[in-house]
């Protein structure tokens, strides 16, 4: 199982911002000298918690300050931005990673994200769908593209000047384009199936429960029959919340659990947001449960594996029993309450924690 990191990022709204990018830049710098394997980040235009108004922006300001890391969109909102921008913008940071770019593409899910840019109240899966498709046929074509859809046309037939490079998109530098990823925010995701499909991979959220997790397996399987191609556990990503302390369980709980840590802050903003914009479904098992049942205390404890690295090391093995296998933990990364725990936290992941859950599965336990 390898390593990476995921962060949407999210921040109490008070804070600088100044201060939580560079914060932010720090984890993925750190994970890249610990040696996790991937790295993405969020984006929102209309969120002051979720302060990465531009992943593709943010990752730049870390490309050469990283060496081995591969860094993500997670993810870019497809119906808030042209087609031809992203096509560019994604060509252009492939190319400044030389192949360390991964594409990570969604609807996106904040509203008042959708409302600033003209489409709440619209299909915004077709309109990611026919800009993901625009953005490809811009790669594998030839300009001047003349493509035009119900939401997005993209054409340089009027003003091209080929013999000087006019009218011109960049291709990336992977060919024929960067690995895509799509994220898995709902039990039983037709959307993960649709993707799978076309041959991309799913990372499936750390705010679900385990049981809704384990089945975007189905989901991914299904997709790669339609596909005609294996399904792979290796190219399954889990994003899960996850706090370690060397060998302190009660300081692991109360920083993990409690309002003392982001974790519960975490979910306090999560949950108003998606309780309140009625998908309170993904916090709970039976649905005749009342919302009012969903709190940053009932619902922290379920979702954040916390714990001295023997605890975690046993928990995520517990997590992985229930859901089944898969390739990649993404450490989701939160808020640095206390930078000193969050830091050693993410080292002794990496240190400590791993190397004991791939030796524990190699064991075939």
């Amino acid at each position: 199982m390898k390593l990476g990191t995921f962060m949407m990022p999210l921040h109490p709204p008070s804070r600088k911002a100044w201060e939580t990018l560079r914060e932010d830049r720090e984890a993925i710098i750190l994970a890249d000298r610990l040696g996790y394997s991937e790295a993405f980040v969020g984006e929102h235009t209309t969120d002051l918690a979720e302060n990465v108004t531009s992943c593709l922006m943010f990752l730049c300001s870390v490309a050469f300050e990283t060496r081995q890391i591969r860094l993500g969109s997670g993810t870019l909102n497809m119906p808030n931005t042209h087609p031809a921008a992203v096509a560019a913008n994604v060509a252009m940071i492939d190319h400044l990673l030389q192949g360390r770019f991964i594409m990570g593409i969604s609807p996106g899910g904040l509203m008042s994200d959708a409302e600033v840019f003209g489409n709440f109240g619209k299909d915004r899966l077709e309109m990611f769908v026919e800009a993901i498709d625009m953005v490809l046929a811009i790669w594998n074509g030839a300009p001047p593209y003349d493509l035009k859809g119900k939401h997005f046309s993209v054409s340089t037939a009027r003003t091209m000047i080929p013999e000087i490079g006019q009218g011109i998109i960049l291709k990336p530098f992977q060919a024929p384009h960067p690995p895509i990823v799509v994220t898995a925010v709902a039990p039983f995701s037709k959307g993960v199936t649709a993707a799978a499909a076309r041959g991309w991979e799913p990372i499936s959220g750390n705010f679900l429960l385990p049981e809704w997790v384990r089945t975007h397996w189905a989901s991914y399987v299904e997709g790669c029959q339609q596909a005609a191609r294996p399904a792979d556990a290796a190219n399954w990503r889990v994003a899960k919340s996850v706090f370690v302390t060397e060998s302190d369980d009660a300081l692991a709980r109360r920083y993990g659990h409690t309002a003392e840590g982001p974790y519960h802050f975490y979910f306090k903003q999560l949950i108003r947001k998606l309780v309140g914009g009625g998908r309170s479904n993904l916090f709970k098992l039976d649905q005749s449960e009342p919302d009012d049942s969903i709190t940053a205390d009932t619902i922290t404890p379920k979702l954040v594996i916390a714990g001295s690295v023997d605890s975690v090391v046993d928990q995520i093995l517990a997590f992985r029993e229930k859901i089944g296998d898969f390739g990649t933990l993404l450490y989701a990364c939160h808020d640095w309450v206390d930078p000193a725990l969050s830091r050693r936290s993410m080292e002794l992941m990496a240190e400590k924690v791993m190397p004991r859950v791939n030796a524990a599965i190699s064991a075939g336990r």
